[in-house]
This record gives C-alpha cells, sequence and structure tokens, in this order.
C-alpha cells in the first residue's frame, strides 16, 4: 500500500488544537503516538501549519457581536469563527514537541492571509487560492496521499477532498485523526469523503 510514490501528509499537529489549546480538539494528543508510528513507514513526509497573522478575518474577536463557532458570511461564502488560535510565532502555533516525522521535507503554512481562512493543505477557502501543494506533490511525482492530523471533520476532509480533485489518491488513516464533530459535521465529512472516493484506513491496515 505504501510506496515510493506514497506521501504522508500531517495536518496541523499544533499546540492550540490539543487538550488545553485555544481550540482543542477533543483527544487530539491521542493522534500523536500514532502519527509517529505510521510514519517511520513513509520516505516521503509533508507537515501543515495553520499560521495565522493576529485579527485574522476567521477569528470571532475579528467581528462585534459575535462570538465562537457563530457563522458570518465572508466575501468567499460562510465562514465559521474561530477562538483565536496558531497566532502566528506563539507556543499555539508550534508543531508538538512530540512529533517524530524528522525525514519532513516540507511545511505548508496556510491561513497566513488575513482575508481568507484556509482548511485545506491544497486550497484557501476562497477555493482559488492555491498553497503549492498540488505542484510540489506531482514535482516529485507523488501520487498516492495518505493525510492524518487535525481535525477530520475540516482541515483533513478539505484536504482529502482536495487531493482527489488534483488528481491524487487520497487514503485518511482514521485512528490518526481526531474530529471537532460541530452539529454532526463529522459524520458528514466521512460520507462526503467516501462519495468524493477517499479512501478510509485504519494504522494497522498499514503496518500489516
Amino acid at each position: 500500500m505504501i510506496g515510493e510514490h506514497s506521501v504522508l501528509v500531517a495536518i496541523d499537529l499544533q499546540y492550540d488544537f490539543m487538550p488545553g489549546g485555544s481550540l482543542a480538539v477533543p483527544d487530539g494528543d491521542a493522534v500523536v503516538p500514532v502519527v509517529n508510528r505510521v510514519g517511520r513507514l513513509f520516505a516521503n513526509v509533508v507537515l501543515t501549519q495553520d499560521w495565522h497573522p493576529p485579527g485574522h478575518i476567521s477569528f470571532a474577536s475579528a467581528h462585534p457581536g459575535k462570538k465562537p463557532f457563530d457563522t458570518a458570511q465572508l466575501s468567499y461564502g460562510a465562514q465559521v469563527l474561530w477562538p483565536d488560535h496558531c497566532v502566528q510565532g506563539t507556543s499555539g502555533a508550534a508543531l508538538h514537541d512530540d512529533l517524530a516525522l524528522t525525514q519532513a521535507q516540507l511545511v505548508i503554512r496556510k491561513g497566513f492571509h488575513a482575508g481568507v481562512d484556509s482548511y485545506s493543505a491544497f486550497y484557501e477557502a476562497d477555493r482559488r487560492t492555491p498553497t503549492g501543494l498540488a505542484g510540489y506533490l506531482k514535482q516529485r511525482g507523488l501520487t498516492r496521499v495518505f493525510l492524518v492530523g487535525l481535525a477530520t471533520d475540516f482541515c483533513v476532509y478539505w484536504s482529502a477532498k482536495d487531493a482527489v480533485e488534483a488528481g491524487f489518491e487520497a487514503l485518511v488513516i482514521e485512528d490518526a485523526c481526531r474530529g471537532i464533530d460541530l452539529g454532526g459535521s463529522l459524520a458528514r465529512a466521512w460520507r462526503d469523503m467516501a462519495a468524493a472516493g477517499v479512501r478510509r484506513v485504519s494504522s494497522a491496515d498499514l503496518m500489516r
């Protein structure tokens, strides 16, 4: 299943998404040892890092009268408003110290444009602005994308769907991800990913 054309894309394993962080994903820290275990199987690894400037448009604090998890209509459509998180240079934006993917060749920082959010490792939320990841993978001949990280129903979901749309095979390692699950968003994400052709696997499948 894992070969020379495979790449592990580890999504947003940062302290603000871990227990105690400003946008904590329940049980988020439990994925780190799983990611490390499967990571040893991959020669090719890419990391992503949420990297927002202060006052980012996706923060509820940037919208008077709004609170976290409200929705706002922005120029590119509906936007869930989040607590301030992963602000550039802060400890919450740092990758988890226990993450052991030292062979990673690329870190994609996303969400650094002040006026647009970015869930996907491939495109920002306006669905027009690329991160450059698709071109990088294609130039390196990497065609099978395995995704892990946080959160299943947002950044992993959008990254997996965009991978398929860009012509890659996409597989999500379920036990190496955790979801936020806002109003049933986790079940919807798995359903939509399956419909798009994303495969759902476990770390045990890879370790056989």
